[in-house]
């Protein structure tokens, strides 16, 4: 995958990949970032616990993963999802179909992965 402007903005592969990611599917957790970024773990959860501390994500334990969600009551989260979802925008669906092949919840038969 090409870098965006993320990248740049947050100084690494890892900030934009846990970005996107939430932006797209809601709610993330490290390993699947990891895994559909193709990325060390290690690198992932440093920048969601970054992400949490600054406020802007929230930390949810179910079971023994933790699931993280943009934070409801920041209005930091708030405008950094939209920024991020500009950038999601401007994305070719191609990039988004090779990034979020991995369906996260059932679908309608015929329905496209990505809409």
């Amino acid at each position: 995958m090409t870098s965006t402007a993320l990248e740049d903005l947050f100084g690494g592969r890892a900030a934009e990949a846990v970005l996107l990611h939430l932006f797209h599917y809601g709610e993330t957790y490290g390993r699947a970032v990891a895994r559909d970024f193709t990325i060390s773990l290690d690198s992932v959860q440093r920048q969601l616990d970054r992400f949490e501390r600054a406020g802007a994500l929230v930390c949810q334990r179910q079971g023994r993963t933790l699931l993280y969600t943009w934070n409801p009551k920041s209005r930091l989260a708030g405008r950094l999802r939209d920024l991020v979802g500009v950038v999601h925008e401007g994305m070719t669906l191609q990039a988004k179909e090779t990034i979020f092949k991995q369906r996260r919840q059932p679908r309608a038969k015929d329905k496209p992965v990505i809409s």
